[in-house]
């Protein structure tokens, strides 16, 4: 048994059975094929490299044969391996060019199949196969007339992983942002044309100008139901307060700290364009009031005045009737929580409750109990990306 197999589907089973022609060019990116390929085998994916001679004299082949446990294609020969694994037989699900150069982007747009990658791609588009292409190139190429139109072309016939771009430094996708459209691409996209807003994450209450209130949820399962539904094909927006992870950089996000901060961001948003709004921020119950500058750290004795928050959830049925609204209730005990659930969903006009026991705060693993309209309540206890699978699958059946 190749060593590849101890983490196939270590992270996710989302590309199980799924073969991948992984292509590489010649740009010093290409360094990065290693992590990137790891981390497609670690969802599940089987990665075939395919590299072009340019590519060998930056990472050598044997690096990628051991990163996908696979004899990288690095030239064709009377076996036709282009044909073969990007004909109409179809032996792969997807032709990913990470990186691609300013070379190669331009040869497939012309049709110029020359080496494995270019051959690749040329036969894969006429077969149907899905294409992704991350631009891997200095900035000024990538600003280049030519490359502009020949990029626009790009666009208009596969799917684009664009770079990003900082201090006049054009830098390759990360692999996160790649795997992220990988599994979009690839799933089974029963989301697609839905608009979905997460609300999730800490609440940050000042006490004074240096002193805050917060809670310890880490804001993880807002991430992981993010990516879930980004990943079904879902147009997908996380607004979040503290949490305790960096947010893939494919999901589109909005930051809060306070309730009242978020209550603005409610207010003023257009959220009628979301068929679904799943509330689980850890939102502060009570707002302390506010003292100006800081408070002195010799007294004896301090008493902080609350007040009572604002409730979320009747302001984004107010500003959008027809939505599913998916709200989190927290609880002390599983004592009696199905029923409290339950009575949450009745008095709150929401279409499902999530509910958990305050153990699942900062940790990966978490058990709840999902409650619908139908009176039909589901108890699982998994980690919090497989439990945000049931719940985003949970939503799309309201």
């Amino acid at each position: 048994m190749h060593p590849v197999e101890e983490i196939r589907g270590e992270k996710s089973n989302k590309l199980k059975n799924r073969r991948i022609a992984l292509c590489l060019t010649g740009s010093i990116a290409a360094v990065e094929s290693f992590y990137l390929c790891r981390e497609l085998i670690k969802h599940g994916a089987d990665v075939v490299p395919v590299m072009s001679e340019a590519a060998t004299r930056i990472i050598h082949p044997d690096t990628m044969e051991f990163a996908s446990g696979n004899k990288p294609l690095l030239s064709l020969t009377g076996k036709v391996e282009h044909v073969s694994l990007c004909g109409k037989d179809k032996e792969v699900d997807l032709i990913l060019v990470s990186p691609c150069t300013a070379n190669t982007l331009s040869k497939i747009v012309l049709g110029i199949s020359d080496n494995p990658v270019t051959a690749c791609v040329v036969t894969g588009e006429k077969a149907g196969i899905p294409i992704i292409v991350v631009p891997a190139m200095h900035l000024s190429m990538y600003k280049n007339p030519a490359i502009v139109k020949h990029l626009k072309e790009v666009k208009r016939r596969f799917d684009v992983v664009e770079p990003s771009i900082k201090d006049d430094r054009l830098r390759i996708a990360g692999v996160d942002k790649i795997v992220g459209r990988v599994k979009r691409i690839l799933g089974n996209n029963d989301l697609e044309g839905k608009n979905v807003l997460v609300i999730g994450g800490a609440s940050v209450e000042a006490v004074d100008d240096i002193r805050i209130l917060t809670n310890r949820s880490s804001g993880k399962m807002s991430i992981a139901l993010a990516v879930d539904a980004f990943e079904r094909g879902a147009d997908v927006e996380l607004w979040h307060g503290r949490v305790s992870e960096n947010v893939p950089t494919y999901i589109k996000t909005k930051e809060f700290e306070s309730v009242n901060d978020l209550l603005k961001m409610i207010n003023s948003a257009s959220l009628e364009r979301f068929n679904v709004v799943i509330v689980c921020a850890a939102l502060a119950n009570y707002i302390p009031k506010k003292h100006n500058g800081k408070i002195p750290s010799d007294k004896e004795d301090l008493r902080i005045e609350l007040t009572k928050a604002p409730y979320i959830i009747s302001n984004i049925r107010k500003k959008n009737r027809k939505a599913r609204i998916v709200a989190f209730k927290a609880e002390e005990r599983s004592r009696d929580i199905e029923r409290r659930a339950m009575e949450f969903m009745n008095k709150n006009g929401v279409d499902m409750v999530v509910a958990n026991t305050l153990s699942a705060f900062g940790t990966d693993d978490s058990e709840i109990w999902i409650v619908g309209k139908d009176r039909k309540i589901l108890h699982i206890k998994e980690n919090k990306r497989l439990l945000a699978e049931k719940i985003i699958t949970s939503v799309k059946s309201l």
